[in-house]
């Protein structure tokens, strides 16, 4: 438990600084970016499987489980895309409502898939988030569809990854590879037609070093899931938004409106029902534990 704790610590800390990072190559187009994150995890995973002599394990991937890791490769796709673009068009702020949900979504997603059975308190806290949301497309006109995917996709990706048959490294291999075909023929199209020549060599280091910030980052994430419970790996996940949220109002200056604090005091009340009962559950279960 411990173990699981740390790693998914150092995935969300990594993430919650992901804004700073991105922000150095905003001007690239977001498809543009997560081909070259694609093909740069994999030859980082690459080097690592090599260093450490983990291959013999391809041979055995069955059928099923490259399928169930296409879905999990597509899941992360549509999410490193639409977080990609939140950063490079001033939406930080909405990209840390999403992660803000993601927990309350792993709730409703452990009731649904895994057939845990929340407690009452924990629905309050899914209930008021979802208020939270409600009031922000009604008051806002539109529905804050970046916080949503967001929120959705890597819910469904932990969920996926957390019933995993393969390990971390290896689960990110077979991501990798399944998106690694489209990444390479986009990147060859935008060669050819003449997108990449306005690429400088320190976009390109940018770009290449998206690889092993990616990588690690979703090694740290796997290795936690598969340890902790989905509770506790969103409880340690507010790390992540929080930083997100610090750097999009305070140091990118996205506006932050009435209407917008509302729906987070929502969504942040759901958040401390939700803690401050499993803390409670936590030590109560302290207290009957035998000696």
């Amino acid at each position: 438990m411990n173990s699981g704790v740390l790693f998914a610590l150092g995935a969300y800390l990594s993430w919650g600084l992901f804004p700073l990072y991105f922000r150095q190559i905003a001007a690239i187009p977001a498809l543009q970016i997560v081909a070259h994150r694609t093909l740069w995890s994999l030859a980082f995973v690459a080097v690592v499987l090599l260093v450490t002599r983990n291959l013999s394990w391809l041979k055995q991937v069955s059928a099923a489980t490259w399928r169930r890791f296409a879905v999990s490769a597509t899941l992360i796709a549509v999410n490193w895309l639409t977080y990609v673009w939140a950063v490079g068009h001033g939406h930080v702020v909405d990209a840390a409502l999403g992660y803000f949900i993601n927990p309350l979504v792993n709730v409703a997603l452990g009731f649904a898939v895994l057939h845990e059975r929340p407690r009452r308190v924990q629905w309050l806290a899914v209930g008021l988030a979802a208020f939270g949301v409600l009031w922000l497309t009604l008051a806002g006109g539109k529905l804050p569809w970046v916080a949503l995917v967001l929120a959705v996709s890597f819910g469904l990706y932990g969920l996926m990854r957390k019933t995993a048959a393969l390990g971390a490294i290896e689960g990110l291999t077979l991501e990798t590879l399944i998106l690694a075909p489209l990444a390479a023929i986009g990147l060859a199209f935008w060669w050819q037609t003449g997108a990449l020549s306005g690429q400088t060599p320190v976009d390109w280091a940018w770009l290449i070093g998206t690889g092993p910030v990616t990588a690690g980052s979703l090694l740290l994430f796997a290795a936690g899931a598969r340890r902790i419970p989905l509770a506790t790996l969103g409880i340690v996940q507010y790390v992540s938004p929080s930083l997100q949220f610090l750097l999009g109002v305070f140091l990118f200056k996205e506006p932050m409106d009435a209407t917008r604090l509302v729906a987070f005091g929502f969504i942040w009340a759901a958040l401390a029902v939700y803690s401050a009962e499993g803390l409670w559950q936590t030590r109560r279960a302290l207290q009957v534990k035998p000696a």
